[in-house]
């Protein structure tokens, strides 16, 4: 008996696991009510009731077909919350019927099926992360009127159990007969469009969350103390380099200490190395400044860097041919003539 129990058991609770599972792999084609899912809504999800928190959005959809016409749509469903930068739902799923008029395509690695019992419809085969999928709609091979599309999607949570933290929310809209639509709008400004469905404010007015908002002035901070103490970094290395220099400038003249001898067979190759030098880096320094463009890595600009480190070699080379040419003109010493 305790066997035949633990039997009944596994198989209503395999019954009841049943619709769970087809759900996640698409909706059905009616929903508990007997009404077409994607012409009705979903029935579990939230008590039933459409919710302005679920995004259904479609775009590619021209306001006109031509026979045979190939379209490309693109499907998103999302949280609200989660589109504004909050912690909402990140699962969703489609519907997508235009009642066998014309028939849909898509990509093998585009998580999309026939629609279970509706052939002519299309629907999500896995609940999908970004709940973005790209398809074509090929239009009718002859004019059969205007074509009505619905789309329903939703955005649940991953629980696995439909329940009020699952949204959904559907859209309908038309495309037009060939040759009913006529306008004196450039073609490409009408040739297609995009109908979305959803909270306004998500829509068209999205805030950051404080998470966001906190996460850009801390980067903005880390960028300014890094560029601060770039400069301040840089300007005391070069004053210290050029007090030096003009130190042992003064220096050598009061105690008439100057560079040693450097004959002429060294001192040319040796000028024009550092002449060269001086040259080419003044060179990339004018052209990186003229540019004005960025030099990114990890994410930092290090345009300003690399311009002034190559003026700051140009100086220092260009001062290097001074200092040749005051060793070549020093009058050799008898240490040097031995």
């Amino acid at each position: 008996m305790s066997a035949n129990r633990l039997g009944i058991c596994l198989i209503a609770l395999l019954a009841l696991s049943i619709p769970t599972i087809a759900m996640s792999a698409g909706p059905s084609a009616s929903n508990s009510n007997d009404e077409l899912t994607v012409k009705f809504g979903c029935s579990c999800h939230n008590n039933g009731a459409p919710s302005d928190r679920a995004i259904v959005m479609i775009t590619g959809v021209p306001l006109m077909y031509e026979t045979s016409q190939e379209y490309q749509f693109t499907i998103t469903v999302a949280d609200s919350l989660t589109l504004s930068g909050g912690n909402g739902n990140a699962k969703a799923g489609f519907l997508l019927s235009a009642d066998s008029l014309g028939s849909f395509q898509w990509e093998g690695d585009q998580e999309i099926r026939v629609a279970d019992g509706r052939p002519g419809d299309v629907s999500h085969s896995e609940t999908d992360g970004d709940g973005i999928w790209h398809l074509s709609w090929t239009a009718p091979s002859e004019d059969l009127g205007p074509v009505q599309f619905w789309l329903v999607g939703n955005s649940v949570d991953g629980g696995g159990v439909p329940d009020d933290m699952d949204y959904w929310n559907l859209l309908s809209f038309t495309i037009s007969a060939p040759g009913t639509v006529t306008t004196t709008e450039s073609p490409s400004t009408l040739e297609t469009r995009t109908i979305s469905v959803g909270t306004y404010d998500t829509l068209f007015v999205i805030e950051e969350s404080d998470e966001q908002l906190e996460q850009e002035r801390q980067d903005a901070l880390a960028a300014k103390v890094f560029a601060q103490g770039n400069l301040f970094f840089w300007t005391s290395l070069v004053a210290l380099l050029v007090g030096a220099v003009v130190q042992r400038e003064i220096l050598e003249r009061r105690y008439d200490d100057g560079p040693q001898y450097l004959a002429s067979e060294l001192a040319y190759p040796q000028g024009i190395r550092r002449a060269l030098v001086s040259i080419i880096a003044f060179y990339l320094g004018v052209r990186w400044s003229a540019s004005g463009q960025s030099m990114p890595f990890q994410g930092v600009d290090f345009a300003d860097f690399a311009i002034g480190t190559a003026f700051l070699i140009s100086a220092w080379a260009a001062y290097g041919v001074y200092r040749t040419v005051i060793s070549a003109r020093k009058e050799p010493g008898l240490k040097d003539l031995m």
